[in-house]
C-alpha cells in the first residue's frame, strides 16, 4: 500500500517575524505592569510569544522566549540596580528570562497538539503560563515570582476573578484570553501560518516548519526520515476550504470570546469583610539619605517614625485626627536591635506612651549566634515592651543571605563591590504573621514575601482579620512600591481583608477589599495616614481552595508537554 501523500501543515511565521514578535511580546508584558499600567496589553503580549514560537524548533522557541524574557524583565526589574551595579541585575534578568526560554520552549514542542485540535490553543497557552509561573515562584532558593501576569491585572476586572482562585486562576484567564486573540488572527489572516507550496518555500525557513502527512506522521526539512523530497503539491489555500465571510465570522467570534473572559470579572461577587471595625495608623518616617548606607543612618530613620508617631499623637489631642487602635510602622523603621539597645527601647516606648496604643515595629534583631540576624515585626505597647513578634519567613537570597556561602561570596565579590555589605544571614522565621495588637487580628507579611501565594493565605487561615504589609523601598525606587502594591491589590481581593502597605519611604497607603487604594503617599516624604478599616472574619473560594487551581492547571501542562513528546516521536518512529 501506497504511502499517504503528504499533507501540508503550514509553517511557522518567517524568522525574521518571530523575532520581531518576541520584542513586541516582551514590551507589551512591560506596559502592561506599573508603573505604565496598561493592563489589556497582558494578553496581546502572550498572543505576540505564542505566535513567534509555534511550528519552531524547540531550540528555536527557547530563543524567542528568552529574548521576549529579556525584554520584559530588564526594565521591570531596573530598581534592582538602583544601587548595588548592572551585574546583580543582569544575572536576575537572565535568570528570569530562562524560565520565559523554558516556556517557549514548551510552547514550540506542543505545536503538533495545537495544530490537530486548533480549539485547544488558548487552553494549552493557559496552562503553560501558570505552570511556568509556578516554577519561577519556587525555584531557586525558594523562587522570586514578580512578573506574574495576575500582578499586571491591579486595575482590571480580571482582578476580581482572584477571589476564586488566586494569582494563579487571574493568570490563567489573561493567558487564555491572549490565545483566543491569537486564533481570532490566525483564523482571519490564515495566510499568517499558511502551507508551503513548495519544497523550495519549506528550505528558505532556515529552522524547519516541517509538515504533517495524511496518517499524523510529522517531518523535518532536515530529517533523514523524511518522505521523498520532490516538490510538494501546492496546499489548497484556505479561502477555499473556508470562505472568507465566515473566517471573519469566527475570527469576531472569537474576539468577542476574549472580551466577555476579560469583563466577566464584573459578574463576581466580592467579599466584604463583616467584622469589627479597627481605626489603624501607617506611620512614613521616611530616611535621611536613599539608598543601601540608610543602614548608616538607622538612629535617624528610627528618630524620624518616633517623631511622625508624637506628633500623630499631637494631632489626637488637639481633635485634628481620629485616635488610631494600632499603629504600623515599617520594615526597617528600627535597625537597632531594641531589645539590646536601652537608647532604641526607650525612644520607641516613648512613641507608644504618647499614642497610647501598639506600634507594630519593623526591626533587625541580632541572632544568638555570630552572622545570624532576623527581619521582625514586633507589636510594642509602652509599659511592656514587646507583646508578640513575626519573623519573616522568606529572606531574600543575595538582599538578605548569602546562599552557599562558602561558594558563592568570592564569586559575588567579583560581581558587586556591594556584596561585602551582606556580612550577616538573615534566618528564617517557621510561623505565620498572625499578631494580635489591641482590638485587632493582622497578618503581617514582610515585603517580598506579598508575592508569595501561600505565605500570605496563611496568615488567614490563621485568623489574621487584616493584611499588614511591612516593606522598605528606600534602596529600591518608586516603580518597584507600585509593583508590590498591585500585589497588595489582588491579595486584599484575593482573601477578602482589607490591607495596607507601610513603607519607610513610600508608597503607603491602605487597600479595601475590592482592591481599590486609599490615602497613598507621595515617594520619599513624610507622612502619617489614618482610616477606619472592617476586620474579615470568613473566608473566601480562593483562601479555601488553596494551591489547588495552581496545582491542577500545572499537571496539566505537564500532561500535554508529555502528550506532545509522545505525538513527536511516534511520527518520527
Amino acid at each position: 500500500m501506497a504511502a499517504p501523500e503528504p499533507t501540508p501543515a503550514g509553517k511557522p511565521v518567517p524568522y525574521w517575524a518571530g523575532l520581531l514578535l518576541s520584542v513586541v511580546a516582551g514590551a507589551a508584558l512591560l506596559l502592561s505592569f506599573p508603573s505604565y499600567s496598561v493592563w489589556w496589553l497582558a494578553p496581546f503580549g502572550v498572543a505576540a510569544s505564542a505566535l513567534a514560537v509555534h511550528r519552531r524548533r524547540p531550540r528555536t522557541g527557547a530563543l524567542f522566549g528568552f529574548i521576549t524574557g529579556v525584554v520584559f524583565f530588564a526594565p521591570l526589574l531596573s530598581w534592582t540596580s538602583t544601587h548595588v551595579g548592572p551585574w546583580p541585575w543582569l544575572l536576575l534578568v537572565g535568570l528570569q528570562a530562562a524560565y520565559f526560554a523554558l516556556q517557549g520552549l514548551a510552547l514550540a514542542l506542543v505545536s503538533p497538539v495545537v495544530d490537530r485540535r486548533r480549539w485547544s490553543w488558548p487552553l494549552i497557552i493557559g496552562v503553560l503560563w501558570v505552570g511556568q509561573e509556578a516554577l519561577r515562584g519556587r525555584t531557586p532558593f525558594g523562587g522570586f515570582p514578580w512578573g506574574r501576569l495576575a500582578f499586571s491585572q491591579a486595575d482590571a476586572p480580571t482582578l476580581r476573578l482572584a477571589v476564586l482562585g488566586g494569582a494563579p486562576l487571574v493568570t490563567f484567564v489573561v493567558a487564555v484570553t491572549g490565545g483566543l486573540l491569537l486564533l481570532a488572527v490566525t483564523r482571519a489572516f490564515s495566510r499568517l501560518l499558511a502551507a508551503p507550496p513548495t519544497t523550495a518555500d519549506v528550505s528558505s525557513d532556515p529552522l524547519g516548519s516541517g509538515w504533517i502527512r495524511d496518517d499524523g506522521r510529522i517531518f523535518d526539512q532536515d530529517s533523514t526520515q523524511n518522505p521523498d523530497p520532490a516538490p510538494i503539491p501546492a496546499a489548497t489555500p484556505e479561502p477555499a476550504r473556508q470562505g472568507k465571510p465566515k473566517r471573519w465570522l469566527v475570527a469576531a467570534s472569537l474576539i468577542l470570546g476574549a472580551a466577555a473572559l476579560t469583563v466577566v470579572g464584573y459578574a463576581v461577587p466580592l467579599s466584604t469583610p463583616d467584622g469589627p471595625t479597627v481605626t489603624v495608623a501607617i506611620v512614613q518616617g521616611n530616611v535621611p539619605r536613599m539608598g543601601l548606607d540608610f543602614n548608616a543612618q538607622r538612629r535617624a530613620v528610627l528618630d524620624n517614625h518616633v517623631t511622625a508617631t508624637e506628633q500623630l499623637a499631637a494631632d489626637v489631642a488637639a481633635g485634628k485626627q481620629a485616635k488610631p487602635d494600632l499603629v504600623i510602622w515599617p520594615e526597617n523603621s528600627s535597625d537597632i536591635d531594641p531589645l539590646r539597645n536601652a537608647d532604641a527601647a526607650d525612644a520607641i516606648d516613648r512613641a507608644a506612651r504618647a499614642v497610647g496604643v501598639p506600634i507594630l515595629v519593623g526591626s533587625v534583631l541580632n541572632g544568638r549566634q555570630e552572622g545570624q540576624v532576623y527581619n521582625v515585626g514586633l507589636v510594642w505597647e509602652s509599659g511592656q515592651g514587646v507583646t508578640a513578634r513575626y519573623t519573616k519567613q522568606h529572606p531574600v537570597p543575595f538582599a538578605e543571605y548569602m546562599p552557599l556561602r562558602k561558594w558563592i561570596e568570592p564569586i559575588a565579590k567579583i560581581v558587586t563591590d556591594k556584596a561585602g555589605l551582606l556580612r550577616s544571614d538573615f534566618q528564617p522565621g517557621d510561623t505565620s504573621g498572625v499578631l494580635t495588637m489591641g482590638p485587632a487580628t493582622i497578618g503581617d507579611v514582610i515585603c517580598f514575601e506579598i508575592a508569595y501565594d501561600g505565605l500570605v493565605r496563611d496568615t488567614v487561615t490563621d485568623g489574621a482579620g487584616l493584611l499588614v504589609v511591612q516593606t522598605n523601598n528606600a534602596t529600591f525606587n518608586v516603580d518597584e512600591a507600585r509593583q508590590q502594591l498591585a500585589m497588595v491589590r489582588l491579595r486584599a481581593v484575593e482573601h477578602g481583608r482589607e490591607s495596607l502597605m507601610s513603607s519607610t519611604v513610600g508608597i503607603s497607603g491602605f487597600v479595601d477589599a475590592s482592591g481599590d487604594v486609599h490615602q497613598s503617599t507621595g515617594f520619599f516624604t513624610r507622612d502619617v495616614q489614618v482610616r477606619q478599616l472592617h476586620e474579615g472574619t470568613g473566608t473566601t473560594l480562593a483562601t479555601r481552595l488553596a494551591y489547588w487551581p495552581e496545582l491542577v492547571l500545572s499537571v496539566i501542562a505537564i500532561a500535554v508537554l508529555a502528550g506532545a513528546v509522545v505525538v513527536r516521536r511516534r511520527s518520527r518512529g
